[in-house]
C-alpha cells in the first residue's frame, strides 16, 4: 500500500517540484494550501495576495493530477506567530516569524490538518535534508543543510522537534535552485518562472513600522549618537587563563547599557520598538559621511542609540546568552549538561556564514562565545548551532 503524504502547496516553484518528486517516488500525494494571512495593512503594493498563491497552487495540483484542498489557519497564525511578533517588538526584541511559523504552523497546525486527510507524512519545499540514524537503539532524525548553499533553509527549521521531524519530508533538499526551475519548466508548471516570496512568512514584504502600528502606537523619542570617543563596549580576544568563570561569561555577553548623557541628540523617531540592532534605514538623519546604524534601543525610555559607520565598535559583540527556558535541542542525545562546553559552528541570522564559537552550559543557560566579533547581535533572534552540516540545537538570544 502506498504511503500517503500531504504537501504544503504554496503557489511557488519549490513546493510544486517537491510535489512532483514525491509522486515520482511512489507516494500517494495530496496538495494542501494554507491560507494564513489576508490583512493588507503595511503590505507593499508590489506583493501578491494569497488569492494569487491559491490560483497557482490549484494549477499545479491540476497539472500533476493530485487531489487539492485548502485550509484556513489564519487564526492560529495570528495567535502564535503575529501576536508573538508584536509582543517581542514591544519589549524591544527582534523576533524571527519564519522560525516560529515552521514550528507552530507548518509542522504543527498544518500537520494536524494533514493527518485529518490521511497523511502519513508532511512535506514542504524547504531546501534542507533529513536523515534518520540509530543511536543506542533509538531512532534519531538529523536535520541537515540543503545541498544548495545559497538557498539552505535549515536555519528556519532550527526549532523543530524530533516528533515533528519524524513525519517530515524535504524532497528538494538534494537539489539546487536552477535544477528546481529546470524541472518545473520541463513539466510546464505554471510556477516555473514565478518569483520567490519575500518578507514575513505568509504575510509578505511589509513596511515594518506601518505593520507594527496595528498594535504598537507611534511614540516620539530621541535618537542619540554614541561616538567612538564616548563610552562604548570593549571586547577581548581569546579566553581567560585557567577556568572560564561565570563572571567572565556574563561580562562578555551582556549587552552594553548606554545612557542619554553619554551621547548627543541628533534627531527624533516615532517609536524605539520599531527599530532593531544593526538597522541603517528609517532614521532620517542627514549630514554624516558614513551611514548611521542602530547600536541599541531602550523601549522604556523610548531612545534609539546610533553610531556612525560600519566599523563603529557598538555594532560588535563577542558573545551572547540563551536563557535556560529558551534552549532547544534537536539532538537531545547531544544536550550539554551544566559546566560542560563544546565547540560548534553558529549562525545568528539567515544567510549568515557559519561562525566558529564555543558553547558554555551554565545553570542560567548557554553562553555562546565567538572566535570573531559578531556584528548586529539582536535580542529575540535565534542562534542555531551546527556540527558540520547538521543543526544540533537553537535558542532565542536573550540580550
Amino acid at each position: 500500500m502506498k504511503k500517503r503524504v500531504v504537501i504544503g502547496l504554496s503557489g511557488g516553484v519549490d513546493s510544486s517540484v517537491a510535489a512532483y518528486i514525491l509522486k515520482e517516488q511512489g507516494y500517494e500525494v495530496t496538495g494542501l494550501f494554507m491560507k494564513n494571512w489576508h490583512d493588507t495593512t503595511g503590505l507593499l503594493q508590489s506583493d501578491c495576495h494569497w488569492e494569487d498563491d491559491l490560483m497557482f497552487a490549484e494549477m499545479v495540483a491540476k497539472k500533476l493530477k493530485i487531489p487539492f484542498h485548502m485550509v484556513d489557519l489564519s487564526e492560529p497564525y495570528r495567535q502564535r506567530v503575529v501576536d508573538y511578533m508584536f509582543a517581542e517588538y514591544e519589549k524591544g526584541r527582534t523576533p524571527n516569524p519564519d522560525v516560529l511559523c515552521n514550528r507552530e504552523i507548518k509542522f504543527d497546525s498544518f500537520a494536524e490538518e494533514a493527518r485529518k486527510l490521511g497523511g502519513d507524512f508532511v512535506a514542504t519545499g524547504h531546501y534542507c535534508r533529513k536523515e534518520t540514524i540509530s543511536v543506542n537503539n533509538t531512532l534519531i532524525h538529523r536535520l541537515l543543510a540543503g545541498k544548495d548553499s545559497n538557498k539552505d533553509q535549515s536555519y528556519f527549521l532550527c526549532q523543530l522537534s524530533q516528533e515533528q521531524l519524524s513525519t517530515a519530508l524535504f524532497p528538494i533538499g538534494d537539489l539546487v535552485k536552477p535544477e528546481v526551475r529546470k524541472i518545473a519548466d520541463e513539466l510546464g508548471l505554471a510556477t516555473a518562472q514565478r518569483k520567490d516570496s519575500q518578507g514575513i512568512c505568509f504575510v509578505g514584504k511589509v513596511h515594518l513600522p506601518t505593520f507594527l502600528q496595528q498594535k504598537l502606537a507611534p511614540k516620539k523619542g530621541d535618537i542619540i549618537e554614541i561616538t567612538e570617543k564616548s563610552v562604548y563596549p570593549t571586547c577581548e580576544d581569546g579566553y581567560p587563563m585557567g577556568e572560564v568563570s561565570e563572571d567572565w561569561l556574563k561580562s562578555i555577553t551582556e549587552p552594553f547599557k548606554y545612557q542619554p548623557d553619554t551621547g548627543i541628540k541628533v534627531g527624533t523617531h516615532n517609536g524605539a520598538h520599531y527599530y532593531t540592532i544593526g538597522q541603517r534605514k528609517g532614521m532620517n538623519v542627514g549630514g554624516y559621511t558614513e551611514p548611521l546604524f542602530v547600536i541599541a534601543t531602550d523601549v522604556e525610555k523610548n531612545i534609539v542609540y546610533v553610531g556612525e559607520g560600519h566599523s563603529h565598535p557598538g555594532l560588535n559583540r563577542k558573545g551572547l546568552l540563551i536563557k535556560e527556558d529558551e534552549i532547544h535541542w534537536i539532538r537531545r542525545d547531544l544536550k550539554l549538561n551544566d559546566l560542560e562546553s563544546h565547540e560548534y559552528m553558529v549562525r545568528i541570522r539567515y544567510r549568515q556564514q557559519l561562525q566558529k564559537a564555543r558553547l558554555f552550559k551554565r545553570k542560567e543557560g548557554i553562553y555562546i562565545i565567538f572566535d570573531l566579533l559578531q556584528r548586529g547581535i539582536a535580542p529575540g533572534q535565534f542562534a542555531a548551532w551546527y556540527e558540520e552540516d547538521e543543526v544540533i540545537g537553537s535558542g532565542v538570544i536573550s540580550g
